[in-house]
């Protein structure tokens, strides 16, 4: 029989609650969760203060095992926790380069964080749990020229993963369907200020280059809603938008799927 001042266990609880004297370190310890993991789960400040009867998430490690080719970005849109904060649960710059193989702690990040909060993960097996559903319908993002159309990526050729379109910096873009933003921030050089959509499925459409994010992270967003500005960041001469349509994380052609002619300014 347990004595009746017992403290809680964090090594089963999935929340715990702070009991007088306890430090973080000794919560981590005692949960077998790296103290970091515990820091991003609840978004804690420095110099991480613990008061008695505050509630804390006790994340467990979920781990990710990086294919080949895979970046940081596609490691984050599919599990919908910013790259940050999976570098820094794992104690890598932000802009190493990862190796086919290598193993990753995928942190539990609280809606406190400012960062994000888990979403379905989309992903290319059969097991993910997602239905494999028709396309939404979806619709242009912003009105203008396409400066650039979709390449398909061949063997020993890099490919354009989706549309160029021209439009003055500030143009609101909007979401081309109805979903949840699961990325908003800055995605890898070439993209630049980028927001990604999860729709139906395994559907998914990413907007950069913008100025300005207008949504966050767990956001559901309407077709036709505002989530960003057209802009010149990433790869961008010109203020225009890059915008994705992906299926089950591999790129479309977005023409296949827009309706009607091009517009063109």
């Amino acid at each position: 029989m347990l004595a009746q001042d017992a403290k809680p266990e964090p090594k089963t609880e999935a929340v715990h609650v702070v009991q007088p004297g306890e430090t973080l370190g000794g919560i981590a310890a005692r949960a077998e969760v790296p103290r970091v993991l515990i820091i991003e789960a609840n978004g804690l400040k420095a110099p991480y203060a613990l008061k008695a009867g505050q509630k804390l998430i006790i994340p467990r490690r979920r781990s990710h095992t990086v294919k080949d080719g895979e970046t940081g970005f596609d490691v984050a849109m599919t599990y919908g926790v910013p790259w940050s904060a999976i570098a820094a649960a794992n104690a890598i710059k932000p802009d190493a380069k990862l190796k086919a193989g290598q193993k990753l702690a995928i942190p539990t990040v609280s809606a406190k964080a400012v960062s994000a909060v888990p979403v379905p993960s989309i992903s290319t097996e059969p097991e993910a749990g997602l239905p494999d559903t028709a396309a939404p319908a979806f619709a242009w993002p912003v009105q203008g020229k396409v400066r650039r159309a979709f390449i398909a990526a061949k063997q020993g050729q890099t490919g354009h993963d989706g549309i160029d379109i021209l439009a003055p910096s500030g143009t609101a873009v909007r979401a081309s369907a109805a979903g949840k933003v699961i990325f908003a921030g800055p995605g890898p050089d070439e993209y630049g200020l980028t927001v990604i959509i999860w729709h139906a499925g395994r559907w998914t459409t990413t907007y950069s280059y913008l100025d300005k994010i207008t949504v966050k992270v767990g956001d559901k967003v309407r077709a036709g809603e505002r989530v960003g500005l057209v802009g010149q960041t990433g790869l961008a001469e010109v203020p225009q938008l890059h915008f994705e349509v992906r299926r089950n994380k591999l790129a479309q052609d977005p023409a296949r799927y827009l309706p009607g002619p091009k517009p063109k300014r």
